[in-house]
C-alpha cells in the first residue's frame, strides 16, 4: 500500500479537525503487542511514568514502547486559572478512570512551558519553580541552540504540551477531544504525530512499513524488524533511566524550594528531519555502528539491531577523547554516556540505590511522518509541507534543562569537563549530526500528577 500526496494532504486536512488522517494505517499495518497487565497497582505520583512490557531481542532487554504517540501543543485562551485548574482535572480524571495507565490504556502527560509561568503565575514561580543547584540556574530554561543545530531553528513558546500514547488510535483521539475540543482553555499551535516499534516479532516493524507505504527515500534500506527509522534499537532497558531517576529530587541536582514540584520532572521537545537515503547509502553497517555507539566496537556482526548498552558497556570521558584522538571520531552514544550515565552510586531519597553507569535520561521520542507538523495554526513559520517526511519527534525526560542541554552539547562533541572533541558540527566525523536537521525545540516542566492542571493556580 503506498500512500499517495492525494492521501497524504487527505490525512492532513482530516488532521486539522482532529482525525488520525495518515496515522490510521498504523493500525492498518500492525497489531497491537500482547502486554501483560499489572492490575491493582497504584498511581505513581508522576506523570511521566507509564507501565511498559519487556521483550528479549537478540539476547538484550528491550522496552517495548506504545504504537502510538501525539504531542499537542497550545497557548492558553483561559483567563479565570482556577476554573479552568478544576475543570481540566476533572476532564483528566474522567481520562484516569476510562484507562489503565499503560499502553493498552492511555499515558498522559501535560508539561507547563516557561511562558505559561512567567505570563500566568510570575509571583508563585518566582517562590516555587526548582532551581538546579548544579548548573545555579532555574531547573526550567529557554531553549537554545547547540552547535549542530541550523540557525534558523526555531525556539517556540507553547504554554503547555500534552503527551498521549497507546497502543489504541482511538484512546488517544478520545483523549484529544476531551482536553482540547470539549474545553475552552487552550488554543492548539500544533500537533505532531508518530509510532515506535512493532518489529520485535520478528515481523516487519512499523517504522519500515510506514515509511515504505508514505514512499520515503531510503524506506527501502531500512531493516525489516527495525525499531525505528535509523535501524538501532534504542529502548534497551539498561539505556533508559530507571523508575523515578529523572525526577527533579532523586539525583540531588535540584533545589525542590518547599516540595510543590516533588514527583516532577523537566520534558525536552523537539522536532528533528531525518534524512534516511543519506544514512543508509553514505555509512555502511559498520560505519553505523561506530557512529551510533562509538569506534573500536567490533564485535557486533552485520545486521544486528540491538546492541547492549549496560552500564559496562559505558564509555568514561577518557576513552573517548582518547578514542577521538586515534580516529579523529566519536560515537553518538559514546560521546552521550558522559553525562547522560551515572559516575558514581546514588541513593536515591527512597533508598533506591541507582549504580555507576546507570542512565538518568528516560526517552519517550517516537518516529514521524510530519513535515514537521501534522498540523500547525502557523504553516508558514513552521514550514508546513503536505509531502511525508522521515523524521523524530523527541522527547526526553531530564531532572533539569541544564541536565538536558549536557548531553545535547557532548552529543557535539563538548564534554563534561569542557573538553573540546574538535570537529565542524555537522561533519561526517560526528556521524548522527550529518543526517540530522532540527527543525523546532522547547523546554517544559512536568508537575507531579497532583498538581499537573495549571500548576500554582491556586496560590
Amino acid at each position: 500500500m503506498r500512500l499517495t500526496r492525494r492521501r497524504f494532504l487527505g490525512g492532513a486536512a482530516a488532521a486539522a479537525l482532529g482525525g488520525a488522517g495518515v496515522y490510521e494505517l498504523v493500525d492498518q499495518l500492525t497489531g497491537a503487542p500482547r502486554r501483560g497487565a499489572v492490575p491493582g497497582r497504584p498511581v505513581p505520583l508522576e506523570q511521566h511514568v507509564i507501565d511498559l512490557g519487556l521483550v528479549e531481542s537478540e539476547g538484550v532487554q528491550v522496552v517495548v514502547p506504545p504504537l502510538h504517540h501525539e504531542m499537542v501543543t497550545a497557548t492558553l485562551k483561559a483567563t479565570d486559572l482556577r476554573a479552568a485548574q478544576a475543570g481540566l482535572e476533572h476532564a483528566l480524571a474522567e481520562l484516569d478512570d476510562r484507562y489503565s495507565l499503560d499502553a493498552a490504556g492511555l499515558g498522559v502527560t501535560i508539561a507547563w512551558g516557561l511562558p505559561y509561568f512567567e505570563r500566568h503565575v510570575p509571583e508563585q514561580a518566582r517562590a516555587h519553580l526548582p532551581f538546579d543547584h548544579r548548573s545555579g540556574k532555574p531547573a526550567l530554561l529557554p531553549a537554545r541552540r547547540f552547535p549542530s543545530d541550523p540557525h534558523d531553528t526555531i525556539l517556540e513558546q507553547n504554554d503547555v504540551a500534552i503527551l498521549l500514547r497507546s497502543d489504541s488510535r482511538a484512546h488517544i483521539d478520545d483523549a484529544r477531544k476531551a482536553l482540547f475540543a470539549d474545553l475552552p482553555y487552550f488554543q492548539m499551535t500544533s500537533i505532531r504525530r508518530g509510532f515506535a516499534g512493532g518489529g520485535f516479532a520478528g515481523k516487519q516493524s512499523l517504522p519500515k512499513k510506514m515509511a515504505m507505504a508514505a514512499g520515503i527515500p531510503g524506506a527501502d534500506l531500512i531493516p525489516d524488524t527495525s525499531e525505528l527509522f535509523l535501524g538501532f534499537t534504542s529502548t534497551q532497558k539498561a539505556g533508559l533511566g530507571p523508575g523515578l531517576i529523572a525526577n527533579h529530587e532523586t539525583l540531588g541536582f535540584v533545589d525542590l524550594r518547599g516540595g510543590y514540584f516533588r514527583g516532577g520532572t523537566h520534558m525536552h521537545l523537539s522536532h528533528i528531519d531525518e534524512d534516511l537515503e543519506a544514512w543508509y547509502l553514505n555509512f555502511d553497517f559498520d560505519e553505523r555502528v561506530l557512529t551510533t555507539f562509538r569506534p573500536g566496537l567490533t564485535k557486533v556482526k552485520q545486521g544486528t539491531q540491538t546492541v547492549a548498552q549496560g552500564p559496562k558497556d559505558v564509555a568514561t570521558q577518557a576513552e573517548t577523547a582518547s578514542s577521538f584522538k586515534s580516529t579523529g571520531r566519536f560515537g553518538h552514544s559514546a560521546s552521550i554516556q558522559t553525562t547522560s550515565r551515572l559516575p558514581q552510586d546514588i541513593i536515591g531519597p527512597d533508598g533506591t540505590v541507582y549504580p555507576k553507569g546507570t542512565a538518568i535520561p528516560q526517552r519517550a521520542d517516537f518516529n514521524t511522518l510530519d513535515n514537521p507538523f501534522v498540523w500547525s495554526a502557523t504553516p508558514d513559520r513552521d514550514k508546513l509541507q503536505s509531502t511525508p517526511s522521515a523524521g523524530v519527534h523527541f522527547v526526553v525526560f531530564n531532572p533539569s534543562s541544564d541536565d538536558f542541554a549536557r548531553n545535547r552539547l557532548a552529543m557535539d562533541g563538548v564534554l563534561p569537563d569542557g573538553t573540546k572533541l574538535d570537529v565542524g558540527p555537522r561533519s561526517r566525523a560526528q556521524g548522527f549530526n550529518s543526517v540530522l536537521t532540527t527543525t523546532h525545540r522547547q523546554n517544559f516542566l512536568v508537575p507531579p500528577r497532583r498538581h499537573r492542571s495549571f500548576p500554582l493556580a491556586e496560590l
